[in-house]
């Protein structure tokens, strides 16, 4: 940050700031704050004037913090959780403004989608933004507020906490089990070439190396339709497989392994009652929903 201002500050920018950052587009900034799209620009240029420093950067996919902008951010951002806690001083605290979460595809597809969205009906200022991605996006840069992740996350200054266990297991037509029983050698349904990286697929080429894979995609929730329509036997998280009515379970000579889902957020999220909120409902729905999950 510049040791010296070149003007004083406006509390004003300062929020568009954050929003601009949390949004990450001219369009979602100005329909949160209901201004328009040159009163949010003439106000970034207004509070990076003051700065001294360029906070932000445009993008073809939208606007990005620069370096000086993730440095500005932390305490932009308790200035506006601090500002929001002096609103609601003698009143009800209603959580409210727009908490992203990013997951993974087959998370959100097939567990989450319905369930945040009952959140957001439950808190009427709620708003929840649910992406899917197999990147770790970062938090640092305002990508995501909330992000589940695979794995014991590496990320420096959050706070992760373990969400659950998640439990695989194969799943085809019960033809395919039948066929399975009689010795027939297993037909697979998996991930395609880009995501072979990943475990659940590695463990499938070298538990099963010499097996057909007779359909690949990037989602397991198309490898659980390829295996509704008798294509092969999917290898697929048990919280979709068991939401698939004509899916079988198939018991084979190899378990697959589980893997660790973690919660990751801010440590400023904790101090904003929106994300705490998302935050704790999410903890609590692994919670209630283990058994389906492991």
């Amino acid at each position: 940050m510049a040791d010296q201002i070149r003007a004083p500050f406006d509390w004003e920018d300062i929020r568009i700031f954050v929003s601009l950052a949390r949004h990450g587009s001219l369009s979602a900034a100005a329909r949160a704050l209901s201004l328009s799209h040159a009163t949010i620009s003439r106000r970034i240029r207004t509070l990076e004037k003051a700065m001294g420093e360029k906070l932000v950067e445009r993008r073809p996919d939208g606007y990005a913090l620069t370096a000086a902008g993730v440095r500005a951010l932390s305490p932009a951002s308790e200035m506006e959780a601090a500002a929001a806690r002096f609103g609601r001083r003698g009143g009800t605290q209603v959580p409210s403004g727009l908490v992203r979460v990013n997951a993974p595809p087959s998370l959100a597809q097939s567990f989450l989608v319905e369930k945040l969205a009952r959140l957001s009906t439950t808190y009427p200022t709620l708003d929840i933004d649910l992406a899917t991605d197999f990147r770790a996006v970062s938090l640092e840069r305002r990508e995501a507020d909330i992000a589940l992740r695979f794995g014991r996350p590496t990320d420096g200054d959050v706070i992760a906490k373990r969400a659950a266990t998640v439990g695989f297991g194969f799943y085809a037509l019960d033809e395919w089990r039948r066929r399975l029983d009689a010795g027939e050698n297993p037909t697979f349904v998996g991930f395609d070439e880009a995501n072979a990286h990943l475990p659940e697929a590695t463990w499938l080429s070298e538990t099963y190396p010499r097996a057909r894979m007779a359909f690949r995609s990037n989602s397991q929730v198309m490898q659980a339709a390829a295996a509704r329509a008798g294509a092969g036997i999917a290898l697929l998280p048990h919280f979709v497989g068991r939401n698939q009515d004509a899916l079988v379970r198939c018991l084979m000579l190899e378990a697959p392994p589980t893997r660790e889902l973690w919660l990751l957020i801010r440590r400023d999220g904790v101090t904003d009652l929106a994300t705490k909120t998302v935050a704790d409902f999410l903890i609590n729905l692994f919670s209630s929903e283990r058994e389906s999950i492991e």
